[in-house]
């Protein structure tokens, strides 16, 4: 199983690989057009609600609900159930999100002085910052409609995926992407603002997605015609299930916004670089921790199905390995080559050296959480794949409200860097919790060779972090043109993956750790 599995997680990594670089690119276009400016801020504001109930009704909780029942369902071997049963949840999800992108667009101004407080705070006061409030509202309207059009291509994916096929999931983010570069080029020259044409970047790459992956629904003889099933026992399962993981599965998405609205009394800016900084940490969370979450649940899910406890602890400590391998070096390279990263990536047009400087900061804060936020995203799977919500839900809701006490405390000294350090405590808290718990209920311990394995990992990756610094500690960076700081980073990077590389050889890592000693016999 653990060859299928990085086979799988080879193929999503690519496909997600080209969504993230596309992701970076879109970035850069949104740095060069708006900068940290005003628009900037309240561009990412408005995108990050319908992305936040994306996380919910999409990706997150409904994915983790919906993926195990549709296994039971389908190991059945009963087509026609099987059918019937896609054609009443996506009636029964695509009305309920239908009508909640309604409400959202009729009450955006109640949104936008919900989670912009602060804004709305100076509207009412006649504040200069009362012009984001308004701003706001007005791009919210455009926005909102993009939750009712992903969370049925997420969906689509949820079922692609549990069929084995991973690719055209993993590609369909690269379209959005397409989309918002597009209007940045094409709408700007028509719009008052830049920030109106990301905006409908947005909706349009939100259709798009859908109906690309319509195609492969109809070929896989599973795209049927919704029907409404509020009351239907495989509906109620998933509902069940799903509405206690709204909170349980989306704890990050969750204090990413209450950051959003702490950041709203803070100075113009503090969302932006928040924002920035957050989009590096994904790249490898998405390249990686959500890569290979999305290969291990259905996985998982049919280990629990076929009652095979041994296999479905080793795939876990299969993830766990590759998580560790590829997420504590990429965590300590975030932190040591933040500057650099941001100089490179974002800094021209209306993103400034200052405003790098600012982002780089947060993203240190945010990239002491990676290793953390990546094991939530195996550990939680494996009480989902059990159909066990209410595990990761106290979690959950523990993380939330230990979040917002660090927020507080970490707030006032520390701005918006401290918002951030707060998000990486919670988040690798939250993965600490998960694992005690699966633990004690003796699905998943941590064995010998594991940890022997997790400690090669980090001494190696601190060698890599002595050498990087001792290389790149004299580099001009900021002073350096544009090709000289690309030279300085991929040569920069090069030593750091052959540091990396040659040390976990030297301590004795392999390729068949990786695979299990199972495959290995």
């Amino acid at each position: 199983m653990p060859k299928k599995l990085i086979k799988a997680g080879v193929i999503v990594s690519s496909m997600t690989l080209l969504s993230r670089v596309l992701g970076l690119v879109r970035d850069v276009v949104v740095a060069n057009l708006l900068g940290a400016s005003a628009a900037a801020d309240v561009f990412l504001f408005a995108n990050k609600i319908p992305n936040f109930l994306r996380r919910l009704f999409a990706e997150g909780a409904f994915a983790q609900a919906f993926i195990p029942v549709l296994t039971e369902v389908q190991a059945e071997n009963d087509n026609v159930k099987l059918k019937d049963f896609i054609a009443k949840v996506s009636g029964t999800l695509g009305a309920i999100v239908f009508f909640t992108a309604i409400v959202g667009v009729i009450a955006s101004p109640v949104l936008a002085a919900i989670f912009g407080t602060g804004w709305f705070i100076d509207y009412l006061n006649d504040q200069p910052g009362g012009e984001k409030y308004e701003l706001a509202s007005l791009l919210l309207k455009i926005t909102f409609p993009y939750l009712f059009f992903i969370t049925l291509t997420g969906f689509a994916g949820a079922i692609l995926n549990t069929m084995g096929k991973f690719a055209v999931a993993a590609f369909t983010p690269v379209l959005l992407n397409v989309s918002i570069i597009a209007c940045a080029y094409f709408l700007t020259p028509y719009l008052s603002l830049g920030a109106y044409a990301l905006a409908w970047g947005v909706f349009i790459g939100g259709a798009v997605q859908l109906f690309f992956q319509l195609p492969f629904l109809y070929r896989a003889g599973l795209l049927v015609r919704p029907k409404w099933g509020w009351a239907d026992p495989g509906v109620v399962k998933v509902r069940t299930l799903m509405i206690p993981a709204l909170f349980g599965v989306s704890v990050s998405q969750i204090n990413l916004l209450l950051d959003t609205l702490i950041a709203s009394f803070l100075e113009t800016g503090s969302i932006s670089w928040l924002y920035y900084s957050d989009r590096l940490l994904e790249f490898p969370l998405g390249l990686f921790g959500i890569a290979i979450a999305t290969v291990i649940l259905p996985t998982l899910s049919r280990n629990h199905v076929s009652n095979d406890k041994h296999a479905f602890s080793q795939n876990i400590d299969w993830a766990f390995r590759i998580i560790a391998m590829l997420g504590i070096p990429a965590s300590a390279a975030l932190i040591i080559l933040a500057m650099p990263l941001m100089l490179v990536i974002f800094e021209r047009g209306a993103f400034s050296v200052d405003t790098a400087y600012m982002a780089s900061i947060s993203l240190m804060a945010y990239a002491t959480g990676l290793f953390g936020f990546m094991l939530v995203k195996i550990f939680a799977p494996a009480f989902y794949s059990r159909q066990d919500i209410k595990t990761p839900v106290k979690y959950g809701i523990i993380t939330m409200a230990v979040n917002m006490v660090f927020n507080l405390i970490l707030a006032i000294p520390f701005g918006y860097v401290g918002l951030a350090l707060a998000t990486a405590l919670s988040g690798t808290l939250n993965a600490v919790l998960l694992y005690r718990r699966l633990s004690f209920l003796d699905v998943y311990t941590i064995q010998k060779d594991t940890w022997w394995f997790l400690a090669k990992i980090a001494f190696s990756s601190l060698v890599m972090v002595v050498v990087v610094l001792a290389y790149s500690l004299d580099i001009p960076w900021i002073e350096s043109a544009f090709t000289q700081r690309v030279e300085y980073l991929c040569i920069t990077i090069g030593i750091g993956l052959a540091t990396y590389g040659v040390s976990i050889l030297v301590l004795g890592v392999r390729p068949h750790q990786l695979i299990g000693k199972e495959v290995k016999k």
